[in-house]
C-alpha cells in the first residue's frame, strides 16, 4: 500500500503549482516582440496612456491642491506614478507575456486628498512606507491567488461593472453638452468598428483621437496656461513622519484598495479577456514598488483596472502584452515630462477625455455585465453593483469594497446553491 501511494503523493508535488508564478522562459526577444507588435496594440497602449494621463491625473491635483501641495510637490508624485510605475509595467508585462499595467489606487488618492485636510505631508508619507510594507509582507505569504480564486467571478465582474459604469454615462453626458467635440468622435468610432476592415486600416479608437483632436482644434477649445511651466519633472525626496493618527487613518485603507478593490477588478479583466495575471508575484511587486514611489511622494502602486480592460479592448490575446509594453514606455516619457503633459492635457475641452475613455472602454463595460449577470450569484452580483455606484463610503474605504462585501454576503446566504455548484 505504501508504495502505490508515494508516487502519488510525488506526482502531486511535482504537478502542484508554484506559490509565486514564474514567467515563461526564455523571455521574449526583439524580434518576437517587434513582430508581436502591430497599429492595434501600439492604438490600445497609448489610449491607455491617455486615459491614465486625463481623469487619473486629475484626481492627483484635486487631491494635492486640496492638501495644500507645492506644484513641485505634486509634480513629484505625478512622476512617480508614471515613470517608476511604467518601468514596472513594461518589463512584468513582457517578462509575463501578458497585459500587466501597474499604475496607482485612484480610490487610495481620493482617500488621501480626504486626510490631507488634517494630516501633513511627511505624516501621509509615512503612512504611505508603512502601506508598501504591509501589502509586501501580505504577497510574501503567497496566498493572495487563493484568496483572489474564493471570490466568485460574477460578484468581482459586478463591481468591476459598478466602477467602469460612471465611464460610459460620461460619454452620454458629453454628446449632450459637447457635441462639437463629442458627436464627430463617437459618428467616427461607430464607422470604423462596424466592418472588420476598417478596424484593420485604422483602430476605431485612434480614429475617434485623432478626430476629436481635429475638433478640438477646428473649434479653438485648446486653452493651454502656464507657460512658464518647465517640461521636465524634478523628482522630490521627502522625509516621512510616522504618527498613529495617519498610520491608523491611512494604511488599512489603502492596502484594502490595492490588494482587494483595484487589484481584484485588474484580475477580473484579465481573466475574462483570458489572461492569467500572476497575483502573488503582482502583490509582491505592488509592494515593492509602493515604497519606491512613496519615496518621491506617489500613492500606492495596484495592477489596475480600467487601463488593462483598455488594453485587452481588441487584438490577439498573445500579442496583447505589446500594448501594454508600450503603455509602459509612453508613461515613462509622461513622467520625465509630467508638467508639460499634464498642462497639455487638461488644456482640451471635458468632453474630449470623457468621450474618448467611454468608447475605449464600451466593450470592457458590456463584458462585465455579460459575466456578471450572465450566470449564478446574480442577486449578489445586483447588490454588489448597486452598492458600488451608490459611491458609498464607510471607515475612508470607498463603495468598490463596501459592494464586493456585501455583494458575497447576500449571495452566501440567499444563493448558497450556487456556492455548491462551484
Amino acid at each position: 500500500m505504501t508504495t502505490t501511494e508515494e508516487p502519488t503523493r510525488s506526482e502531486d508535488v511535482q504537478t502542484r503549482p508554484p506559490r509565486f508564478e514564474r514567467p515563461p522562459w526564455p523571455p521574449a526577444g526583439p524580434r518576437r516582440l517587434i513582430g508581436d507588435l502591430g497599429g492595434t496594440y501600439a492604438a490600445n497602449g497609448l489610449i491607455g496612456l491617455i486615459f491614465s494621463a486625463t481623469g487619473p491625473v486629475a484626481v492627483i491635483l484635486a487631491a494635492g491642491s486640496a492638501g495644500g501641495l507645492s506644484p513641485q510637490q505634486m509634480a513629484s508624485w505625478i512622476f512617480g506614478v508614471f515613470f517608476l510605475n511604467g518601468i514596472l509595467t513594461a518589463l512584468a508585462s513582457w517578462l509575463y507575456r501578458q497585459p500587466l499595467a501597474f499604475f496607482w489606487t485612484i480610490p487610495g488618492t481620493i482617500i488621501v486628498g480626504g486626510s490631507l485636510t488634517h494630516l501633513s505631508w511627511p505624516e501621509v508619507l509615512g503612512a504611505f512606507l508603512v502601506t508598501g510594507l504591509v501589502i509586501l509582507a501580505l504577497g510574501l505569504t503567497g496566498r493572495v491567488r487563493q484568496v483572489m480564486a474564493m471570490l466568485p467571478m460574477p460578484i468581482v465582474m459586478a463591481m468591476v461593472a459598478g466602477v467602469f459604469l460612471k465611464f460610459g454615462t460620461d460619454l452620454v453626458h458629453a454628446v449632450g453638452t459637447d457635441a462639437a467635440v463629442a458627436v464627430p468622435m463617437v459618428v467616427v468610432f461607430v464607422v470604423l468598428a462596424s466592418r472588420a476592415a476598417f478596424g484593420r486600416w485604422m483602430p476605431p479608437i485612434l480614429g475617434a483621437l485623432l478626430v476629436g483632436a481635429a475638433a478640438v482644434a477646428v473649434t479653438g477649445r485648446f486653452h493651454p496656461t502656464g507657460s512658464g511651466t518647465p517640461w521636465i519633472a524634478a523628482p522630490m525626496f521627502q522625509a516621512p513622519q510616522f504618527t498613529w493618527q495617519a498610520i491608523t487613518e491611512l494604511v488599512v485603507p489603502l492596502a484594502i484598495t490595492v490588494i482587494v478593490v483595484q487589484n481584484g477588478q485588474g484580475a477580473a479583466v484579465l481573466t475574462s479577456a483570458g489572461h492569467k495575471p500572476p497575483m502573488n508575484i503582482g502583490t509582491v511587486l505592488c509592494g515593492v514598488w509602493s515604497l519606491a514611489t512613496s519615496a518621491v511622494g506617489a500613492v500606492s502602486t495596484c495592477l489596475t483596472g480600467p487601463t488593462n480592460a483598455l488594453l485587452v479592448a481588441s487584438g490577439q490575446r498573445t500579442r496583447q502584452y505589446t500594448a501594454a509594453v508600450v503603455c509602459g514606455v509612453l508613461a515613462m516619457v509622461v513622467g520625465l515630462f509630467a508638467p508639460l503633459f499634464v498642462q497639455l492635457m487638461l488644456a482640451t475641452p471635458v468632453a474630449f477625455v470623457a468621450t474618448l475613455g467611454g468608447l475605449a472602454m464600451l466593450r470592457a463595460l458590456q463584458g462585465s455585465f455579460v459575466a456578471a449577470f450572465s450566470s449564478r450569484h446574480t442577486l449578489g452580483a445586483l447588490v454588489t453593483f448597486l452598492v458600488t455606484v451608490s459611491n458609498v463610503q464607510f471607515l475612508n474605504i470607498g463603495a468598490a469594497f463596501w459592494g464586493l462585501i456585501a455583494g458575497l454576503l447576500v449571495s452566501r446566504v440567499m444563493e448558497s446553491g450556487d456556492f455548491r455548484k462551484e
